[in-house]
């Protein structure tokens, strides 16, 4: 259970390579492989350079800058065994100092508090009465992804992840706009909105040519009630040797609105 709910909040809630995309299908082998051979950079014009320039000028124009937020949101989960669930979060977070998660499980009872920070993450799992304390790294055992608080934030909040500017394809057509970058961990398919630059998909691939790692993420339902430009519907699709489907829906947000981390252990708690 406890595994369950972590990996449920850090890749999930998120954000969140999080993104983020609306993608029902796992990646095929074929579609892997493909995707893994586009590894040489081309040589690009300088008409495309200009383009290309451009395109990351206006994903930066679109970064989501805040100081607080807080949202309520419906999380969907369904894992590798196929079973589903449906579960209600409560996301603070203070940027680049701390997310606070509370999951709420059947007839609204709290099942978790989470609180992570720049070097820690802290875990009252309530159902078993059991709080775990561990390093940051924590959150890469759990996910095989490599996540810090800055990472996760991104995602919650709906900005880009693991966007290399190392742009090594470019391509428009239909009304989007597809940027290949090359990283140090994944290769980003990365596909905007034509018209405003907004982040609709994102699909990641292991540069690890041992491993095959993939996370689709979309993004929909855009609104700009609060200011920024926000998705409110997203959904994940993380694989490697299983797979999770996760949907996002933001029922409520909030940006630069005070927010409290309640957070004290119990002292009949078990400690891990």
């Amino acid at each position: 259970m406890k595994r369950f709910f972590v990996l449920l909040v850090l890749i999930a809630v998120l954000a969140s390579c999080r993104s983020t995309k609306t993608i029902s299908k796992a990646v095929s082998k074929k579609e892997k492989d493909t995707t893994v051979n586009i590894v040489v950079p081309v040589k690009v014009g300088a008409d495309t350079q200009q383009l290309i320039q451009t395109a990351l000028q206006q994903v930066e124009k679109n970064h989501i800058s805040f100081r607080t937020f807080s949202a309520k949101v419906g999380v969907g989960y369904k894992g590798t065994d196929g079973k589903g669930y449906d579960l209600n979060a409560n996301v603070k977070m203070y940027k680049d100092s701390a997310i606070w998660i509370s999951v709420n499980a059947i007839l609204g009872i709290e099942a978790m508090r989470l609180l992570i920070t720049r070097d820690s993450v802290k875990l009252l799992n309530k159902l078993e009465k059991l709080y775990t304390a561990r390093s940051i790294g924590y959150m890469r055992e759990m996910t095989s992804l490599p996540l810090n608080l800055f990472t996760l934030q991104d995602m919650i909040i709906g900005n880009p992840v693991f966007l290399d500017p190392n742009i090594i394809r470019y391509s428009t057509g239909n009304g989007v706009i597809n940027l290949l970058s090359l990283g140090e961990y994944f290769k980003n398919l990365v596909t905007l909105n034509e018209a405003d630059k907004s982040l609709v998909h994102s699909k990641l691939d292991d540069t690890d040519p041992l491993r095959s790692r993939t996370a689709d993420l979309s993004y929909s339902d855009f609104e700009t009630n609060k200011g920024p430009l926000f998705s409110t519907k997203r959904q994940i699709v993380v694989s490697e040797k299983g797979r999770l489907e996760i949907k996002l829906d933001f029922k409520n947000y909030n940006f630069n609105e005070p927010v409290e981390f309640p957070f004290s252990v119990p002292k009949n708690y078990k400690r891990n």
